[in-house]
């Protein structure tokens, strides 16, 4: 592949729901661009995007990748993006790299919940972008009905610069709508056409809607459009690509991707509409000296970020990377501005799917890679160590779903944890954690899906397997009432003796987790032993007195006792505390308590009904709601966390994927009567069963 400048460079990533043609489309332009001997497969784990082990066995996109080819002395870096909600992260990934998007649906759904999330994303980015009904070659495929969902949904700024030529259900054609001239397919080639009659009135009232949509765009086309009620060719090409460039205006074309018709002319399309990379702006910065704001401008020095890293067993780490300014070369020692530290030059390669293929340099507007970079991680700026920039972090979606995570195979815990630990440089929607109160090891993901494919990740890459299970719930106990115990203990052998006895008052603290009293009075309890009557409750309360769950919110008052000169010690006091705790708490009302969390859950308004009756199901209670934007609402509750594990996957399936929550911990609860039963016998079982 020759060098390309910006201007010759389109980043553009393809979006759109699982199932509906991206990685097909993708596979078609290589295998058009002379790349391919033939299309490869998604059903036969054949295409160049869809290359891990996982993605090959699923057959659906995991990972982002990269496909660039050249195309009429453009080369245009194609990033295909999964479609499943599982895997969005990666999504936030292509959308850092490109510049502009694709947004592909079905010809027989029509736009569905994968493709609004993607205009939103779109929208929200303020990304130019395009629209491509795939399938056409479908049983029921249907561009008009698509085009009026299309419309509803987003608008008359999404405008067909196409119209599909049927022939007994067959897409045989186009017509150009820009042009207003039609194309027909002849098997290898389109040949030009009359527009078809029965086509034509449909088609000029479509052209006007066009029209009048890119003369919008621009004042002045505004001007010449109500001066003459029409624009020329030139000028509806610009005011199509001053839309596009603003978000004004989606083009909608139309193809079939899988018998690649048609997607000839989508590659037209984005290199003829699509935004230059020199037009596009880099992501906000700062100076990494001062903190100040720092633009980010093509032709300055080099400012690079990382927006992908890739866990390689065999070739270790890669770093996918988009360069704003300046260059990246195999003697060019880029400086990491974030760990601030030089990193060593190395080769500079182009990715198609896996394959690294070995380039000179990597110039400003451009994404390749790079291996083995020491100190770097995704986000991380590469700059000019002597004027450093830093670019803003890139934002991904945070875990919504926890599970328990262990060996399969004992004696491989290190082998597991490290290899996690080593996904999780590729993977930042992904998070390994350890509860303190549980012990549990929890790997954390956005789905059961997404935390299924990390396991398998680990049994590929790392060959180590991983079993999954229901964290714990990191339960505690209480006490509601206030109660007295003597603890005594008394241990006569044949030499010294142990004695201890102590009287200790045990009262509910509301606001707290421990506090110890002492109201010894006369030296009953000598001072020297009174730190081993705390240290003795401490380790006590470790365990509560129904389930063995840690004790919290207790205030305890040593108020009396008794010692021996000689045979009094440490050990006995401490004893002696422990008897005391038990004895006392079992009659204080002990309870159990669990974590409640706060949970914030956008959903569309019309399935408001839906998810405040489950929450009430899952022993939630609803605090408030606030009315978004676009139709969302924000539905604020409190559920325990007991009843919310797999909220993430059943929240996808009652909103058809559209919601979406954040939770954060307030506080501990009782548990109802009932419930706490269920765990005491439960916890009792595993407590003989261990014995």
């Amino acid at each position: 592949m020759k060098n390309y400048q910006a201007d010759s460079i389109r980043n553009v990533c393809v979006l759109g729901h699982g199932g509906e043609g991206k990685t097909t489309l993708t596979e078609a332009m290589l295998f058009n661009a002379g790349l391919l001997d033939r299309m490869g497969r998604v059903e036969d784990g054949t295409t160049t995007t869809d290359y891990d082990e996982e993605e090959k066995k699923r057959h659906i996109s995991i990972s982002t990748a990269i496909a660039p080819f050249e195309w009429k002395d453009t080369k245009v870096n194609l990033i295909d993006a999964p479609g499943f909600f599982d895997f969005y992260g990666e999504v936030h990934e292509a959308m850092a790299l490109a510049d502009s998007a694709i947004i592909v649906c079905s010809a027989v759904s029509g736009p569905t919940v994968g493709t609004e999330k993607a205009m939103s994303m779109c929208t929200k980015a303020e990304m130019p972008r395009m629209l491509i009904v795939n399938q056409m070659d479908k049983e029921n495929a249907n561009f008009d009905k698509a085009m009026d969902v299309i419309k509803d949904k987003f608008g008359v700024s999404a405008a067909p610069i196409q119209l599909p030529i049927m022939e007994k259900g067959a897409f045989v054609g186009y017509v150009d709508l820009i042009n207003m001239t039609a194309k027909k397919f002849d098997g290898k080639a389109e040949k030009e056409i009359p527009v078809p009659a029965e086509l034509a009135d449909h088609a000029q009232e479509l052209r006007e809607a066009l029209v009048e949509a890119a003369a919008e765009c621009d004042e002045e086309l505004m001007e010449i459009f109500f001066e003459n009620m029409d624009l020329t060719h030139d000028e509806l090409v610009k005011g199509i690509n001053l839309g596009v460039l603003s978000g004004m205006l989606t083009p909608v074309c139309c193809c079939a991707a899988a018998p690649n018709i048609g997607v000839t002319t989508v590659m037209d399309n984005i290199v003829k509409l699509m935004p230059t990379a020199n037009l596009c702006k880099a992501p906000h910065a700062v100076n990494a000296k001062t903190g100040d704001d720092a633009e980010v401008k093509m032709g300055g020095k080099l400012a690079a970020q990382v927006i992908k890293t890739v866990a390689d067993p065999f070739v270790g780490k890669i770093s996918i990377i988009k360069v704003y300014s300046g260059f990246i070369s195999a003697d060019v020692a880029a400086y990491n501005a974030n760990a601030e530290k030089s990193e060593k030059s190395g080769a500079v390669y182009m990715m198609r799917g896996s394959k690294t293929i070995q380039i000179d340099k990597l110039v400003e507007g451009d994404i390749g890679a790079m291996a083995k970079l020491q100190f770097t991680n995704t986000g991380d700026t590469l700059t000019d160590a002597a004027d450093p920039v830093k670019f803003d972090a890139i934002d991904f979606p945070a875990p919504c779903i926890n599970l328990a995570v262990t060996a399969k195979k004992s004696g491989e815990e290190d082998k597991v944890f490290a290899g996690l630990n080593r996904l999780t440089e590729e993977d930042p929607t992904m998070r390994i954690e350890r509860n303190a109160e549980t012990g549990d090891v929890l790997v954390c993901g956005l789905g059961e899906m997404h935390i299924d494919v990390i396991c398998a990740k680990l049994r590929n890459k790392f060959k180590v397997e991983a079993a999954l299970s229901d964290p714990r719930i990191p339960y505690r106990e209480t006490i509601r009432a206030t109660a007295e115990a003597e603890g005594k203990h008394k241990k006569q052998t044949g030499g010294a003796g142990q004695f201890g006895v102590v009287q200790i008052r045990f009262e509910p603290l509301p606001d707290g987790d421990f506090e110890f009293v002492d109201a010894i009075v006369g030296g009953v309890v000598p001072n020297q032993f009174i730190p081993a009557v705390e240290k003795g409750l401490v380790e006590a309360m470790k365990k509560g007195v129904l389930a063995g769950y840690p004790m919290i919110g207790v205030k305890a008052t040593l108020y009396d006792g008794k010692y021996h000169p000689v045979d009094s010690k440490e050990v006995a006091f401490k004893s002696a505390a422990r008897l005391s705790y038990k004895a006392a708490c079992a009659k204080a009302n002990p309870v159990l308590i669990e974590p409640i969390y706060s949970y914030y859950i956008t959903v569309p308004t019309d399935y408001m009904g839906d998810i405040m009756g489950d929450i009430s199901r899952r022993r939630g209670r609803l605090i408030g709601s606030n009315q978004l934007a676009d139709g969302q609402t924000e539905i604020i509750a409190e559920a325990p966390l007991s009843e919310m594990f797999k909220y993430a996957t059943d929240l996808r399936s009652m909103t058809q994927g559209r919601g979406s929550f954040r939770s954060e911990f307030v506080r501990y609860e009782d548990v109802p009567g009932n419930v706490a039963q269920k765990i005491i016998e439960n916890a009792k079982k595993e407590e003989d069963e261990e014995e």
